[in-house]
């Protein structure tokens, strides 16, 4: 009995001793947790432009009483773009008095949704999206050519401050893989080459012409249209003669 019993013991001690695997903990270079630092403090003042007031007044003007806080995410993102492309710690606060919501509401917006920069930027944000379309068609490659090209690191900017760059989940142009957002505009069916050219042109703050790189128009087959290529049909097309006026 008392040997079954060591037995016994010595069994469970080498299951709960066994080395538990999990997968690699991924990080993301977004913000999530504010930190004061000397560009983003609740200290630094933040108003709305004149411009971006009148924009204001017509977006609260479109939800009714009891719904204003409706409008957060437009007012979040004309904050941002007007900050230079991110979102200081100072505008939620001004969106959140504007709306007459808690602070904490605010915070939760702009830490969930990935589009609101927390961090200072460069003048173009490049966003390297990763997912599945894409990396099997080479965004490893576009990648290391933006981060070659800018001498910048995810996560980081560069070192002339006019870049920073992100890689990104699924930014929905998965038929034109692979492919980059700088700022509003996207870059799409992208070779290394075609990386490296958009980038310098941004050097010289010159604006590449944005969509496919291929000679596509948008996202119909590469070779030509296969369904779709006459002129549709009129009113009336197929119906009875007896059922036509």
């Amino acid at each position: 009995m008392l040997s079954s019993l060591r037995a016994g013991v010595q069994g469970l001690w080498r299951v709960s001793s066994r080395a538990i695997q999990t997968s690699s903990s991924l990080q993301h270079d977004s913000l999530f947790v504010h930190r004061d630092s000397p560009e983003d403090n609740p200290n630094i003042p933040f108003e709305f432009s004149p411009e971006n007031q009148k924009r204001i007044d017509a977006l609260l003007g479109i939800y009714p009483e009891g719904h204003k806080r409706g409008a957060m995410i437009p007012l979040l993102d004309l904050a941002q773009r007007q900050n230079g492309g991110w979102l200081p710690i100072s505008a939620m606060h001004k969106v959140a008095d504007m709306l007459n919501v808690p602070r904490m509401r605010v915070y939760e917006v702009a830490t969930f949704y990935t589009m609101f920069i927390r961090r200072p930027i460069g003048k173009y944000h490049i966003q390297v999206c990763t997912t599945t379309p894409c990396w099997l068609r080479g965004s490893d490659t576009v990648l290391k050519a933006v981060k070659e090209a800018t001498n910048c690191e995810v996560g980081g900017n560069s070192p002339c401050g006019k870049f920073s760059i992100s890689e990104v989940e699924c930014l929905g142009a998965c038929v034109n893989a692979p492919m980059i957002q700088v700022n509003d505009d996207y870059y799409e069916d992208l070779t290394v080459e075609d990386t490296k050219e958009i980038i310098e042109k941004l050097k010289r703050d010159e604006k590449p012409k944005p969509g496919p790189r291929n000679g596509r128009f948008a996202a119909e087959p590469l070779g030509g249209l296969t369904s779709l290529t006459e002129e549709p049909t009129g009113p009336g097309f197929g119906l009875q003669d007896s059922l036509k006026a």
